[in-house]
């Protein structure tokens, strides 16, 4: 079974900083990687947005928003994505979620979610 758990998120200050993680995790002790990878945010009362994603490649691609404040990345091992969120504004506050491509050796790829880290980010 192949898990995502997303982490890192919390109460800041505006203009402060945070950095969130999405690891991956496989029961069976097999093999994994993490491929493409995408953070989403919801805010009550609104819809999903896209924050960014970062392909098997590397390459990176962001929403207008989160352009030079955030910083997408995976680890060297393909087993973790981070979020680097600077200058952070009231207006960013909400649950970010991880979707990721999960490949294993027996099943290929997954899509799988993590649960979601809160963010807070007061005035």
């Amino acid at each position: 079974q192949v898990e995502l758990v997303d982490t890192g998120g919390g109460l800041v200050q505006a203009g402060g900083s945070l950095t969130l993680s999405c690891a991956a995790s496989v029961t069976s002790g097999s093999i994994f990687r993490i491929n493409r990878a995408t953070w989403y945010r919801e805010a009550p009362g609104k819809q999903r947005d896209l924050v960014a994603t970062i392909e098997t490649s590397g390459e990176a691609n962001y929403a207008d928003f989160a352009k030079g404040r955030f910083t997408i990345s995976r680890n060297n091992f393909k087993t973790t994505v981070y979020l680097q969120m600077n200058d952070l504004k009231p207006e960013d506050t909400a649950v970010y979620l991880c979707s990721a491509d999960v490949w294993t050796p027996i099943y290929g790829p997954n899509n799988i979610w993590g649960q979601g880290t809160q963010v807070t980010v007061a005035a």
